[in-house]
């Protein structure tokens, strides 16, 4: 029987790095967490390692034959957890009323639904699926204030920007005295390369990067910047500020996470090793702090803070987040479904690196005045949005 201050858990996406992470963190405080269901997509075997270790009541599996190897596997191990199958079980964990707090892990446009599910059902929101707010801002932020779930961000930057903030911060930056919000960028593994190089640019060299062990799609957003173009949106929606409030720091170094700056020329940073336990830490025990297995930042070991403006010449997909964010509607919606599908091209080799941009700007284009008031509204704009860059891939793969 569960002690009454233990937390259930379930982690959507648990095979991939945050989830792994969050997992780490769990397995360090037994007695703050408990493990209520696993996600994976199709990763069965890494599933069924941590089935085994952490016994949830659940595992979710999106590919069929995946799930029944392992039910298989379970029930050759002696295993009651139970093995479900498809987006619709993402959902049921999501909500279910034993549930304490969802980790929303799950890359891209497919956490949508499992993400809002945990909203509307009033949960702790840990968010590392910054596409639920790309996607549907408006729609995800009424669901969390009409259940009156707690939305807690995991990206580091957001993270930060959430700890420089001040307690009980409202989504309002005027009252609150906040000047600006300063999202800090690595600028990835191509930040000093020659402009005149990208254009050869590799799956494996963009999936390099200097500073975070990420996912291959992560790692290529990291690389264009376009994952920096993305957290600007979720920034806006996060803490209610505009475009114009919103800055992007390249600083390679990524010790600080961001900074908020105030109108008396305070500026706040939350700084730390990168490592993601730090902020999954601090948003599952918020507002409480844990030990999260992290090494202590030692500044005499770094040395020095360097600090850049991001040049829109080299990262044209940050500009293109920027131009989306303020024409609102449907547009958010088009730029992450276009590079999606543009990222997913590219590390298949249909397309080079800086083609990514040009499938893109169009389909952005293509989503002026469409308007986006419902989830069935978004998930409609997001296919159209994908057969728009499957088009523009394709002539650009000729």
């Amino acid at each position: 029987m569960r002690q009454p201050a233990t937390q259930r858990i379930t982690v959507l996406g648990a095979t991939g790095s945050i989830g792994q992470s969050t997992l780490d963190v769990v397995a360090r405080h037994p007695d703050r967490f408990e493990v209520f269901a696993l996600t994976a997509h199709r990763q069965d075997d890494k599933l069924l390692e941590q089935v085994l270790r952490f016994s949830p009541q659940y595992a979710v599996i999106g590919d069929v034959e995946a799930a029944q190897r392992l039910r298989v596997a379970l029930a050759e191990a002696g295993s009651r957890t139970e093995v479900l199958c498809g987006p619709e079980a993402l959902e049921q964990v999501a909500a279910a009323s034993d549930v304490d707090m969802v980790m929303a892990a799950i890359v891209g446009a497919a956490g949508l639904r499992p993400s809002l599910a945990a909203a509307r059902a009033g949960k702790k929101v840990l968010l590392a699926n910054k596409e639920a707010l790309v996607l549907s801002g408006q729609i995800f932020m009424d669901a969390v204030a009409a259940s009156g779930a707690v939305l807690l961000p995991i990206d580091s930057e957001h993270n930060a920007v959430f700890q420089a903030l001040p307690a009980g911060y409202a989504r309002a930056p005027g009252r609150a005295g906040v000047r600006r919000v300063l999202l800090t960028a690595s600028g990835g593994p191509f930040r000093a390369a020659p402009i005149a190089e990208l254009a050869a640019v590799t799956p494996e060299q963009a999936c390099a990067h200097p500073n975070w062990v990420m996912g291959r799609k992560i790692s290529v957003d990291s690389a264009t910047m376009m994952n920096k173009g993305l957290e600007v949106i979720e920034a806006h929606w996060l803490f209610g500020v505009p475009a114009e409030m919103i800055e992007v720091v390249v600083h390679r170094q990524s010790v600080i996470h961001s900074m908020v700056e105030y109108v008396d020329g305070s500026v706040l940073a939350q700084l730390g090793n990168p490592d993601m336990r730090t902020p999954i830490a601090h948003a599952m025990a918020w507002p409480e702090r844990i030990e999260a297995g992290v090494r202590s930042l030692d500044l005499f070991e770094i040395a020095r803070l360097d600090f850049e403006r991001p040049d829109f010449q080299r990262f044209p997909c940050l500009g293109l987040a920027f131009a989306a964010l303020r024409a609102g509607g449907a547009a958010p919606a088009v730029l992450n479904a276009a590079n999606e599908e543009a990222v997913a091209a590219f590390l298949d080799r249909r397309i080079a690196y800086l083609d990514i941009a040009r499938v893109i700007e169009p389909c952005l284009e293509r989503s002026a005045g469409v308007a986006v008031d419902s989830l069935d509204a978004v998930l409609a704009v997001d296919a159209q949005a994908r057969d728009w860059a499957s088009a523009q891939i394709q002539t650009l793969s000729r």
